[in-house]
């Protein structure tokens, strides 16, 4: 299959490009962070190629969109894996902040499905965006107001295109506690997010049973993509929930 990646420089967006690529797909992967991408393109293999990508500026994403395309000859999907998740007490976020959350998770997932559509029709492709089981939740996590708030709203915009566009397979991946997900250094998620502060609203999810204290292979994330991305059009998956497995 012919796919991009946005998001791959780092986190599940890398392990994806790279697990794909290596399954032989021809795999475009697209992040902000170029440098960072050299050595995904080198783990991944000669059927990945890197482009550089701000899903937050709308000719930056565009561009990179069709650049890929271009390269791959066609497109078969998008997996959006963009994401960031500022901490802090919701009365406290600044307005930069609820943009830079909406504009990382929201708008430039809608900027890069855009771009893509016309090829996902006339591939009837898929488009796959990854979310997470906080933001689904019916009792939001402490300290994540932006990211929660957020993450909702692309769920509406993924139920929208769905709508509009009825030959494409959208689909949500929720994902739970997962290997390289918040809090884990491998995905950069928590890199910004104050130590002490951190600490008391992890104690918060704990207390309150949001957090189910497993972790979700990345391997388990990798099997639900293929599972999606062999399944018919006419067979839309609209939500894929991956959790961790009970303890035996």
């Amino acid at each position: 299959m012919k796919l991009i990646v946005l998001g791959a420089s780092s986190g599940l967006g890398r392990c994806l490009g790279i697990a794909l690529a290596q399954a032989e797909n021809d795999v475009a992967l697209l992040a902000r962070r170029e440098d960072r991408l050299a050595g995904t393109v080198a783990e991944a293999g000669p059927t990945s190629f890197a482009v550089g990508c701000d899903v937050t500026d709308e000719d930056s994403c565009s561009k990179a969109i069709g650049t890929a395309v271009e390269r791959l000859g066609g497109l078969d999907g998008i997996i959006y894996t963009v994401g960031i998740g500022p901490m802090g007490p919701i009365g406290d976020i600044d307005a930069a902040t609820w943009r830079k959350a909406f504009d990382t998770n929201v708008v430039g997932a809608a900027i890069a499905t855009s771009a893509a559509l016309p090829h996902l029709q006339a591939s009837g492709g898929h488009a796959i965006y990854l979310s997470s089981i906080s933001a689904s939740d019916s009792k939001p996590w402490p300290g994540l107001g932006a990211y929660l708030t957020s993450k909702a709203a692309l769920d509406k915009l993924i139920d929208a295109y769905r709508v509009e566009h009825p030959a494409i397979n959208f689909t949500r991946i929720v994902m739970g506690d997962c290997a390289g997900g918040p809090g884990d250094s491998v995905t950069g998620f928590a890199d910004a997010w104050d130590p002490e502060l951190a600490m008391e609203m992890v104690t918060l999810w704990v207390n309150r049973g949001l957090v189910a204290g497993q972790l979700v292979p990345v391997e388990e994330l990798v099997r639900a993509v293929d599972f999606v991305l062999a399944s018919e059009t006419v067979t839309s998956i609209p939500t894929m929930v991956v959790t961790p497995k009970p303890a035996m």
